[in-house]
């Protein structure tokens, strides 16, 4: 009997070796299994469950912990040196296959805020690709669960010149 995969809540594609998802949980393994991931870059602070973190160690895939904090109106200093780090993490091909995650379920108010920032990294990764901000707020608005005028004007400032793309995306 074939198994099923499942993937994590959220979950797409971004680019060929580039995903986005919600917290796995065990039932998501077989499905990770079939991605041959890297890496995980997680945007928050909060831990896996214990068995994720044996799952993601028993497969040698490497864990990136970042807390991006948008609780705040518009992003800060701490949140803008995140959000620079996790871009060259994401566009450091050596860490492909590499899922982008977030924290939800937990705490609604919380999940909220990783899933922007997800969403603003997203966009300061299509920027860096030099997409049009009309095709990136398309994709932001597809997946925030409310647009932000200061996360798209963040985005549309983004200088990428310290940010060497290693990547084919």
């Amino acid at each position: 009997m074939e198994e099923l995969l499942t993937p994590p809540k959220n979950f797409a594609m971004v680019e060929s070796g580039i995903y986005r998802s919600e917290f796995v949980e065990s039932s998501n393994y077989s499905f990770l299994d079939s991605l041959n991931l890297r890496s995980i870059l997680c945007l928050c602070k909060e831990s896996h469950s214990e068995a994720t973190e044996e799952f993601i160690s028993s497969r040698g895939i490497r864990l990136f912990q970042l807390n991006i904090d948008c609780r705040k109106g518009s992003l800060v200093g701490d949140d803008e040196e995140a959000i620079a780090e996790a871009l060259k993490i994401l566009t450091d091909s050596t860490n492909h296959p590499v899922l982008i995650q977030y924290q939800s379920g937990k705490v609604s108010i919380a999940s909220q805020f990783q899933t922007r920032a997800g969403c603003i990294l997203v966009g300061c990764f299509r920027k860096l690709q030099s997409w049009s901000m009309a095709a990136i707020l398309d994709e932001y608005q597809r997946f925030s669960a409310k647009a932000r005028v200061s996360d798209l004007r963040f985005i549309s400032k983004l200088d990428g010149s310290s940010i060497s793309c290693k990547c084919t995306c």
